[in-house]
């Protein structure tokens, strides 16, 4: 399995410092500013609060502590800017159609 980073400037989900990391990310990798575990659902490309298990690939196992290094298959490391903004997009759009003139 290869694991690549989809985001060239990746960062921490706990310092939001840059990881600096490309490539496949091993389970115990740690924050070179803050010491956390980056393999970690904070740390994924796939988490997002508006789906099933917070995680946006159905087949991934529920993880129950989701700033906690996991052994997760589907792991891929992603900006941590880049989920928020998806979410905040998906709620926008949400409210707007919630309140839609009609």
């Amino acid at each position: 399995m290869v694991v690549l980073c989809s985001c060239p400037m990746a960062a921490c989900f706990f310092c939001h410092k840059p990881l600096g990391l490309e490539g496949k990310v091993p389970f115990r990798e740690l924050c070179p500013h803050c010491g956390m575990d980056v393999h970690v659902c904070l740390n994924c490309e796939f988490y997002d609060t508006g789906y099933a298990n917070y995680c946006r690939e159905s087949q991934a196992e529920p993880i129950r502590d989701r700033e906690v290094s996991n052994r997760c298959e589907y792991f891929v490391l992603g900006s941590s800017d880049s989920t928020q903004d998806d979410a905040a997009a998906r709620a926008k759009k949400q409210l707007d159609n919630l309140f839609k003139k009609k």
